[in-house]
């Protein structure tokens, strides 16, 4: 049947090669398992079909789906960086030597520390806790504020994993909050104050620098 060849296992072969590029040609097999439940709703309309209206309703349905897969698409091609690392400017040393590791085995990331002399406040000869007071007496709504929100915001968006360095403050952890409800993997490293049932967005808390840099040469090797 021409439905079923030219437009059921197409799509059905775009929605693999987007969600499970490393068995694209599985086809149905286990697909409720591979997929996205949203992804796998729409699929099982396609296959139902009793009359030429339904053919005409589920190429409808169809065009649909590839406009939601061109979205996704779009959205991976923006991928800018591996990882987005976040934590607090106060842990600047810290951040930095963990940023020198990802410098190491070549990994991109986003850090905001990377972008200090665009942010519109302080000078060199600051000290971290000196020029984080700086920045906690500007205006919330403040030009300078807003431009650090939206580019740390952008940096999150772009980025395919999150690692918040521990210890950390309000402002890393909203971002580990948005980057596992984007689905993105989250790590941290460091020791956390108490067991909290939230942690668990983490797949992996890393003890130590040595640790991490264990996981980076693997990550490294796959990616």
């Amino acid at each position: 049947m021409k439905y079923d060849k030219q437009i059921v296992k197409p799509i059905v072969t775009i929605a693999r090669i987007i969600y499970t590029p490393e068995i694209y040609d599985y086809e149905l097999c286990h697909i409720s398992r591979h997929l996205p439940k949203h992804v796998v709703e729409k699929l099982e309309r396609l296959f139902k079909v009793s009359s030429f209206e339904d053919i005409e309703e589920n190429i409808t349905v169809a065009l649909k789906l590839l406009d939601e897969f061109n979205k996704v698409i779009e959205e991976i091609l923006v991928m800018n960086y591996e990882f987005f690392i976040a934590g607090r400017a106060r842990n600047r040393e810290n951040i930095l030597k963990i940023c020198d590791l990802f410098d190491k085995y070549k990994i991109s990331y986003y850090c905001f520390l990377k972008f200090e002399d665009e942010w519109g406040y302080g000078n060199p000869n600051q000290t971290a806790e000196e020029k984080q007071k700086e920045f906690e007496s500007l205006d919330l709504k403040s030009e300078v504020v807003l431009k650090l929100f939206n580019m740390d915001l952008d940096g999150e968006k772009n980025s395919k994993n999150l690692l918040l360095v521990l210890p950390a403050g309000k402002a890393g952890h909203i971002e580990a909050g948005i980057a596992y409800g984007l689905g993105k993997k989250c790590y941290a490293i460091g020791e956390y104050d108490a067991t909290d049932t939230l942690y668990n967005i983490f797949d992996k808390i890393f003890n130590s620098n040595e640790e991490l840099e264990e996981f980076l040469a693997e990550y490294n090797k796959v990616k």
